[in-house]
């Protein structure tokens, strides 16, 4: 009976319980220290409420990401940090209001035949002095090298191994007894939760059974992809939250050429309910497998996404917070120190948990919790709007051309600031403001870029600084015949396309220049090409650069060919 009430406890834990800011910043590869100093500076302040670690426990050595997903022992020491950085980042953080959630291996080990972890614990594929010997692991016996085949089949996927990781025997007394002494020791630092990576390759019962010894009331999300005939995520919802992919899929799938006007009642897709689902526009693997929306997507339709994801009451969101990559194995830069300047990254960071329409839209999520939706609105695929009960209203432009409109809302009569462009302090807003009268307000939605008011953001601003005069000068040393044009990730930019880049002026060469008039508060990649007297194209080296458009009527972005 005991362990069923603690279980019940366990089940029932979620992040509204007890704790009003929902949203997940997902801190992919920062290092501890990185992350506390984040926590006092940026995430408590603009309300988000929970941090995702990436996993704390040592791993195998190397610079890329995944090895922190290759346990070797459930030592607290990582590349991202030790245990007493670990513990002062989760103290940190606490003190400042956001909890942590860490990134949890229950399903495997690691995938080599041999080595050593960060903290210098050897190993062999299948022997861990002191944790584990070949009797802890699967060994299926389905597929010539035992690794999964087909993902339809259940036997396969819960007892084969992903990718020669060797597969814990999860059903095994003494397994679950290991697992759950980590669990309860991250939970005795001060952890708040446990994302369960690859929870579908372990049996929901045998989660149950693991969880029902942590001694606490973690919160929950596991990461089960859906399937035709493996395990689905409904299975999962007893053991706490469910990512729910398929919202990923349906959101990139809208958002990129399909229509944003079906995604009102998303109660209604046939996936788990949206109390038990933790949703992402974006996470550290559909970032590199294409999957999902990125950083890297064109027509700024990334940051609409993940306006309409922390606006739409559906599931519980995880906003990623990531760096600069060409390779899909690269692993965090500037020797894992997450750094962040202003409302952007710096040092190869993104930094997207401070971008500007990020950070007030969490507000906006706060501010409306659990308000129904109402006053819906769609005149064309790519145009909708709607309220959050009489907290907040959302106008989201997924057109190539503006949207002028006058909207019906449930928001009080006044003046509200528009949060995707600025914020407000006392009763002035620091970019665009809007005047709700009689239920209505009158506004313009730039092309790919929305507008956001919410009760816990009023004030008088500039009243219309919705589109920034943007003059981009790059200094570049050419020969005769040779010309310098600008492409991006929006289509402003030509959606990355050579052949429809914006031309430079070079009438102060060396610095080239255009001027390109571009909505407030966008965030979009950039480069500089070379089209050469043959009509062939040099691109600038990698990275591309990046750069978020501010609430000013005019901005200018210098750089220098590289």
């Amino acid at each position: 009976m005991a362990t069923l009430l603690l279980f019940a406890l366990i089940a029932s834990a979620h992040p509204l319980d007890g704790h009003t800011n929902e949203v997940i910043a997902q801190m992919f590869q920062w290092s501890w220290a990185s992350i506390a100093a984040e926590c006092t500076s940026f995430l408590g302040p603009a309300g988000y409420g929970f941090v995702q670690t990436s996993p704390p426990q040592e791993h195998v050595t190397g610079d890329t990401w995944w090895t922190d997903y290759q346990p070797v022992s459930y030592q607290i020491v990582s590349k991202h940090g030790n245990r007493a950085q670990f513990q002062s980042m989760v103290s940190t953080c606490n003190a400042a209001g956001v909890k942590v959630i860490a990134d949890t291996l229950f399903n495997h080990m690691t995938g080599q035949d041999s080595g050593s972890g960060v903290a210098g614990s050897t190993f062999t594929h299948y022997n861990y002095p002191g944790i584990y010997q070949t009797q802890d692991f699967h060994h299926c016996g389905l597929t010539s090298n035992d690794d999964i085949a087909d993902y339809n089949d259940r036997s396969q996927v819960q007892l084969c191994e992903l990718s020669n990781l060797a597969d814990l025997a999860t059903n095994s007394s003494y397994v679950q007894g290991k697992l759950a002494a980590y669990a309860k020791d991250l939970i005795s630092l001060g952890v708040s939760g446990f994302r369960l990576d690859a929870a579908k390759h372990i049996a929901t019962d045998e989660i149950k059974a693991i969880l029902s010894q942590t001694g606490g009331s973690p919160y929950i999300t596991q990461e089960v992809i859906a399937g035709s005939g493996g395990p689905m995520p409904s299975e999962y919802v007893q053991n706490g939250d469910v990512q729910e992919f398929r919202y990923t899929y349906l959101v990139k799938s809208a958002f990129s050429g399909g229509t944003i006007s079906g995604l009102q009642n998303l109660e209604s897709q046939g996936w788990i309910a949206g109390s038990t689902a933790n949703v992402f526009v974006s996470n550290h693997d559909t970032e590199r497998s294409g999957d999902g929306l990125t950083y890297k997507s064109a027509s700024n339709t990334y940051v609409t996404a993940t306006i309409f994801s922390l606006a739409h009451p559906y599931g519980t969101p995880t906003v990623l917070s990531s760096y600069e990559f060409s390779n899909t194995d690269s692993g965090a830069p500037n020797s894992g120190t997450g750094t962040c300047s202003g409302t952007g990254g710096a040092n190869g960071w993104l930094c997207q948990h401070r971008w500007i329409a990020f950070s007030g839209m969490v507000g906006f999520r706060n501010t409306v919790g659990s308000a129904a939706l109402n006053n819906w609105v769609s005149p064309q695929g790519s145009q909708i709007a709607f309220g959050r009960g009489s907290a907040g209203f959302v106008a989201i432009n997924n057109a190539d051309s503006a949207w002028s409109a006058t909207f019906t809302t449930s928001l009080a009569d006044g003046s509200y600031c528009d949060v995707i462009v600025g914020s407000s302090s006392g009763s002035t807003c620091s970019s665009t403001s809007y005047t709700v009268s009689g239920g209505k307000f009158t506004a313009t939605v730039a092309a790919r870029s929305a507008v956001a008011l919410h009760t816990g953001s009023k004030g008088t601003g500039s009243g219309g600084v919705t589109n920034v005069a943007v003059t981009f000068i790059e200094n570049a040393t050419t020969t005769f015949g040779e010309n310098i044009f600008l492409t991006g990730s929006i289509s402003q930019l030509a959606s990355w396309s050579p052949s429809s880049a914006l031309a430079l002026s070079s009438a102060n060469y060396p610095n080239w220049s255009v001027t390109v008039t571009l909505p407030a508060g966008t965030s979009f990649e950039y480069k500089f090409i070379r089209k050469e007297t043959d009509g062939s194209v040099v691109w600038e080296s990698d990275p591309n650069r990046s750069a978020t458009v501010g609430t000013s009527a005019t901005q200018t972005i210098s750089t220098t060919w590289r």
